[in-house]
């Protein structure tokens, strides 16, 4: 009996979930052809649109953050049959996403002192704010398209942005190869032309959804029948939501711009393996977190219906196909490394060490797998709050300060370089998870907390 109803979640999950995770797949495949197409043009360009994504992204993040708080909100309106509903809230974060959208420009257009300050290589400095002040054009375009598709994703429509997200993966590589290279006309501008690119694709995202809005079942929402300016009670009260998921997010993206800040300061051979074994860990991180997206709609869905019991199970099933996933994927990486780290550049010296950092993130995303799962599924329940503290004392107060000292050598150990900073993270990240396991464990059997909560 639990077996079937552990294949019956299984396949809902997965038929909601395989179009977000093609998603991500899509949105990392962009970050992928950046660092390889920058990776084959030259080091220096690879490692200033490495540098240049360490600013952009956790920022970037933070921001879409407060956004995602919708998708739950969304999820639970439509399990209460109040769809209707769900057009104001949207309208109230497109005003948060255009208000997010400046203070995204402010902070990256002016990052330059930031990498003096770190000691960053001036021509890879100069390659980052180049590639930033581009694709600062298109942050605010893009920011309106993530929260329209945190609302589609919420009334459980999760195929629309997969395929605007394929459609716009073709336009990246296009523009990539024509910019970086100097092809079809264009100026050859190295690093820099992946920021243009990305700044393009930012602005096809919204433009394609313009098609998705008029369908039935965003019609439903509401969302175009009304304009009203900021109401500041609605405003707060998604953030209240969104503010701990866009920290979460911002502190996880920040920790690794920290320490490709530090790596950086290692040398160029050094800052080049590292973003490519990042890239890496980036990539096999779609799947779980398209996952623990599905598992928040589907815990927000059952919430709003009152169904705490298929909620509880619908969190549980999600935690361990990721799990399962997670150990896979990590023997994988570490039969194929060699193959993997070959398709981003062809200097030797990076290859060798791009290779043993593999072996250390075999380990660490079996971590980064089940945290990000259970995180998404609590954001179901609208438990947001205690998995920030959890990613802050994780990642800052543990994997930070022992990645220093391993990579370092401090307190009498012997430097490990890049190598210490990524077993410290995945220390780090291991009490992580451990604790949001646990605290996904409590919240689903708590249906007092459960019921507090869907209040917020």
């Amino acid at each position: 009996m639990v077996r079937d109803r552990f294949r019956w979640e299984a396949r809902a999950l997965l038929s909601l979930g395989l179009p977000m995770m093609a998603t991500q797949f899509c949105i990392m495949a962009m970050g992928f052809i950046d660092t390889a197409m920058a990776g084959h043009y030259d080091a220096v360009d690879l490692a200033g649109v490495a540098m240049g994504g360490n600013v952009l992204w956790p920022v970037f993040m933070l921001m879409t953050g407060f956004s995602m708080a919708l998708t739950p909100i969304v999820a639970q309106l439509r399990g209460a049959g109040r769809v209707g509903e769900s057009g104001a809230v949207a309208r109230q974060g497109i005003w948060i996403a255009l208000i997010a959208s400046v203070v995204t420009v402010a902070i990256i257009v002016e990052a330059e002192p930031l990498y003096r300050w770190a000691g960053v290589d001036a021509e890879v400095t100069r390659v980052a704010m180049g590639y930033l002040r581009a694709v600062a054009w298109g942050v605010p375009a893009s920011l309106v398209y993530v929260t329209l598709r945190h609302v589609a994703e919420g009334l459980g429509h999760t195929r629309p942005p997969m395929l605007i997200a394929v459609a716009a993966l073709p336009v990246n590589a296009v523009l990539n190869y024509a910019l970086i290279f100097g092809k079809f006309g264009f100026p050859e501008l190295g690093g820099i032309g992946c920021g243009w690119a990305t700044a393009a694709v930012f602005w096809t995202e919204p433009l394609l959804m313009i098609f998705v809005l008029s369908r039935p079942y965003f019609r439903e929402t509401r969302l175009i029948e009304g304009f009203e300016g900021p109401r500041w009670g609605d405003v707060i009260r998604i953030l209240r939501i969104g503010a701990p998921i866009g920290i979460t997010v911002f502190v996880e993206m920040a920790l690794f711009s920290v320490v490709g800040f530090l790596v950086g300061a290692l040398g160029v051979t050094t800052l080049a393996a590292h973003s490519i074994a990042s890239n890496l860990g980036w990539l096999t991180y779609v799947i779980p977190m398209g996952l623990g997206s599905a598992a928040s709609v589907r815990v927000g869905y059952f919430v709003g219906a009152g169904d705490f019991a298929r909620a509880r199970f619908s969190a549980v099933s999600a935690f361990g196909i990721s799990l399962s996933y997670g150990l896979l994927v990590s023997v994988l990486l570490v039969a194929l490394r060699h193959l993997l780290v070959n398709v981003y550049t062809n200097d030797t010296d990076v290859l060798e060490m791009a290779a043993n950092l593999v072996l250390i993130i075999a380990a660490y995303q079996i971590m980064d797998d089940t945290q990000v799962t259970a995180g998404g599924a609590l954001r179901g329940y609208k438990d947001t709050r205690v998995p920030m503290i959890c990613t802050l004392l994780g990642y800052w107060v543990v994997a930070l300060p022992l990645g220093a000292v391993l990579g370092y050598g401090w307190f009498g150990f012997s430097p490990l370089g890049v190598y210490g900073f990524w077993v410290g993270m995945t220390l780090g990240l291991a009490l992580v998870a451990l604790s949001m396991g646990a605290r996904l464990w409590w919240t689903s059997r708590d249906e007092k907390l459960v019921v507090r909560l869907a209040r917020t």
